[in-house]
């Protein structure tokens, strides 16, 4: 059964879209010129750990079932076309800022 989180590029596109979706969300909440509470620290980490937790998947998960299968070589190209993705669409990211300034 192929599932879209079998291929590395589309799953450097979705570590990218994740991204600028918690980024999204954190702008469309922030009140500017308010001080850190309690429980902006807490969101802050929760939102860290969710992230670490999505990133691991999007990143890790095909490549270790592929290594556990004994697929090694499968497994380190798989991971290196994730990582390579997604410094592609991070590439892209800095040079659609820096474009638009």
């Amino acid at each position: 059964m192929k599932t879209i989180f079998k291929n590395p590029f589309i799953n450097s596109i979705l570590a990218e879209a994740y991204i600028v979706f918690i980024v999204w969300i954190m702008h469309f909440f922030a009140k500017p010129n308010t001080p850190d509470t309690f429980y902006d620290s807490i969101a802050a980490l929760s939102i860290f750990t969710l992230s670490a937790a999505i990133m691991g998947f999007l990143f890790l998960g095909e490549p270790l079932q592929l290594y556990l299968n004994g697929q090694k070589k499968e497994a380190v190209s798989f991971f290196l076309k994730t990582v390579l993705g997604f410094a592609v669409t991070t590439a892209v990211a800095i040079l659609a800022l820096q474009a638009s300034k």
